[in-house]
């Protein structure tokens, strides 16, 4: 036994290591401070490493949905684009008959040249793109029409087919066809207020407006899809539907078909997205 005791206590002693605590002598432990100071730079650098993550993620997400909303206008450019002239044709034809001066010895022969003009204009939604110099060249055409007339009621004739134009215009920036460079404006006062408010702020002034092309950013959606999103039913969904196809935010692969973003409606989205992001919660 006393041999055990010999060998025994010292092999105790020597494994009664001290465990970390608190320097009770109420100095700083310099080991403890490198080792926190370790954690915080190590922490800092998680926290960069996810930011930057996320940045990433979103731009991904962002690129992803681009892709989709230019796929999904590509495919309904190519699937729909007899409808799309077909209906524009009609709609121009009717709308020249009625608002043509009726009395005017020129007037069937000056609806033709017209109808002509759209026709010729609307056609390039087949080709998937059109520049800003071959819209110039249609203004300028048009121009040169109207120094052709020279009686008094010509101005009402022009100004209408002015008009049909310009809404083939818009149609064809929903589609992606056109896509002109605007340049930024110099000053906030410069800013078309009306033209903003009702084609741009106003159609997406409402939450169900929102949702609706959220939702529609990923993916096309279903009447019943939209519905069981915003919790609208028939007229009522109809109604904010209504109003963001007149601002050309959205677009309806056919009469019954499935609701698409347009080019206009995905950017809005985007840049209420950055200027969110740049002002903060």
């Amino acid at each position: 036994m006393p041999v055990t005791k010999l060998y025994w206590m010292p092999a105790l002693q020597s494994h009664n290591h001290k465990r970390p605590g608190p320097d009770l002598s109420g100095e700083a432990d310099p080991t403890a401070d490198r080792r926190e100071e370790g954690y915080g730079r190590e922490i800092r650098e998680i926290q960069s490493e996810l930011a930057g993550l996320r940045s990433e993620l979103r731009r991904f997400i962002e690129h992803a949905n681009r892709q989709n909303v230019d796929a999904a206008l590509s495919g309904l450019r190519r699937e729909y684009a007899d409808l799309f002239i077909e209906q524009t044709l009609s709609d121009a034809d009717q709308r020249l008959q009625e608002r043509m001066i009726r009395n005017c010895p020129m007037r069937e022969k000056c609806h033709a040249v017209f109808f002509e003009f759209l026709k010729a204009s609307v056609e390039h939604i087949r080709d998937g793109e059109v520049s800003e110099e071959v819209v110039q060249s249609y203004r300028d055409r048009l121009a040169t029409l109207r120094k052709a007339g020279k009686l008094e009621s010509c101005a009402t004739c022009f100004a209408e087919t002015n008009r049909l134009f310009e809404k083939q215009l818009d149609l064809m920036r929903s589609l992606g066809v056109y896509r002109e460079n605007r340049e930024a404006s110099s000053s906030v006062t410069d800013l078309p207020d009306e033209v903003l408010v009702r084609d741009i702020l106003e159609p997406l002034a409402n939450q169900h407006r929102f949702r609706i092309v959220q939702a529609l950013a990923t993916e096309s959606q279903t009447f019943s899809s939209l519905s069981n999103l915003t919790d609208l039913r028939g007229g009522n969904l109809l109604f904010h539907l209504k109003k963001l196809q007149d601002a050309g935010m959205i677009l309806q692969r056919h009469e019954r078909g499935d609701y698409i973003i347009t080019e206009k409606g995905y950017k809005a989205l985007t840049g209420i997205g950055s200027l969110y992001a740049s002002l903060g919660p």
